[in-house]
């Protein structure tokens, strides 16, 4: 395996960013798989590889894996910030297409994240489901208009305000129920989620599973003992490579 860091500028964003990447050493690259894994609030781009084993199980599955940084933004086009919901979800697919020769079809594409990054993923997949064979989301955060209006963040309000606006109302772009209450069930990729059974945020993963399960959504849940963690993430995206792409 190749395990790169990216440094480019994005038009988007309208800065320099970075981004981890991981790229199988057999066989051509347009034709493996691809995994947007999308980091937490407190990490970067470097989570992932620093705390898991993620090259690992990306070897065994023959993926690539992509690792953007998208700092503290929630992947949102922020009220008062850059655009890392259109970064992540249109750019970067068509910078790793021209910089490393990755799929942009949709059976070749998939996205994954963690907490933050679980929310993320899920956005993306109920925003672009023609885009990805396949979501997966750990521990994620579900509600964000409950996580919107607490003020018990180690930046308060503000940080919200920067995201959704001084109101901090999450429109209907943002809103994971909104999203797929919009959407048809025939166009959603599969979902695989995980969370542990003490973490704050495991009763409105419940909400969501369920959900997904009434709209029609092919979806996996699996839930055990453990806490918002790297030993239950690191589980997690294991499961879920496996269970996408494992023939």
């Amino acid at each position: 395996m190749a395990h790169l860091r990216c440094d480019m500028t994005s038009e988007s964003l309208g800065m320099n960013t970075s981004l981890e990447v991981i790229l199988p050493d057999k066989g051509k690259l347009k034709d493996a798989p691809v995994v947007y894994l999308l980091h937490g609030l407190s990490d970067n781009c470097s989570g992932w590889s620093r705390y898991t084993a993620v090259e690992r199980y990306a070897r065994d599955c023959g993926a690539a894996v992509v690792m953007p940084e998208v700092q503290r933004s929630f992947y949102t086009d922020m009220a008062l910030g850059p655009r890392y919901f259109t970064y992540v979800s249109q750019e970067l697919p068509r910078l790793c297409a021209r910089f490393f020769g990755l799929s942009t079809h949709r059976e070749k594409n998939y996205v994954m994240g963690l907490s933050m990054g679980g929310y993320g993923a899920l956005k993306c997949a109920l925003t672009v489901p023609g885009q990805y064979a396949g979501c997966a989301s750990f521990s994620a955060v579900t509600e964000m208009e409950g996580r919107a209006a607490r003020d018990d963040g180690p930046f308060g309000a503000g940080e919200f305000q920067a995201i959704f606006g001084p109101e901090r109302r999450v429109p209907p772009e943002a809103s994971l129920q909104a999203l797929l209450e919009k959407g048809k069930a025939s166009r959603l990729p599969p979902f695989f989620m995980t969370c542990g059974e003490q973490d704050a945020l495991y009763p409105e993963n419940c909400r969501f599973a369920e959900a997904l399960e009434k709209k029609g959504a092919a979806v996996s849940f699996s839930h055990w003992p453990g806490d918002h963690t790297w030993d239950l993430w690191d589980r997690s995206v294991e499961l879920a490579l496996r269970a996408f792409l494992e023939k």
